[in-house]
């Protein structure tokens, strides 16, 4: 009896990893119980093969376009991109930014404060810890790009400080 249940089991598992190709499902796992003492568990995966993100590869503009004059130094801070702009506070971890310590509190920053370097900007809760995100540096604040909670990524603007 113990042959016919493995024989049957070997089915089962090919049958499974039959299952993770049709539906390119990259693991798969399955526990049966045939009774008190006779149980079967199995893991089926498989490893995807990395492929490399898509390159964007930059093309020269034409030589015969005399307006596409090159970048100034001005041209990070006017264009869309609020990232590139050099006063750019970015996110130094993934979570969600809350703007106030409580919520009925006042904001740590708004447009148009005037703020010192060390200043809480923001809290960003992160694993359930509260992290105080400092500016980097004194100046006015500018713009806030995000608000109360929010979710940001590593590298996010959060804030423009001029």
């Amino acid at each position: 009896m113990a042959k016919q249940n493995n024989t049957a089991d070997v089915e089962f598992i090919k049958a499974l990893a039959a299952l993770l190709d049709e539906n390119d499902l990259t693991e798969l796992e399955v526990k049966r119980e045939y009774g008190d003492s006779d149980r079967l568990n199995v893991r089926v995966s498989r490893v995807q093969p990395m492929v490399p993100a898509p390159v964007q590869v930059a093309t020269p503009a034409p030589a015969a376009a005399p307006a596409a004059a090159a970048p100034t130094a001005e041209a990070p801070a006017n264009s869309g991109d609020p990232a590139g702009h050099p006063g750019a506070v970015t996110s130094p971890m993934v979570g969600t930014v809350y703007l106030q310590p409580e919520p009925e509190s006042p904001a740590f920053a708004k447009v148009g404060d005037k703020i010192s370097e060390g200043d809480t900007l923001l809290i960003i809760e992160a694993m359930k810890t509260m992290n105080h995100i400092p500016a980097p540096k004194s100046g006015t604040v500018k713009r806030i790009l995000v608000s109360d909670g929010d979710p940001v990524e590593f590298g996010a603007p959060l804030m423009i400080i001029e």
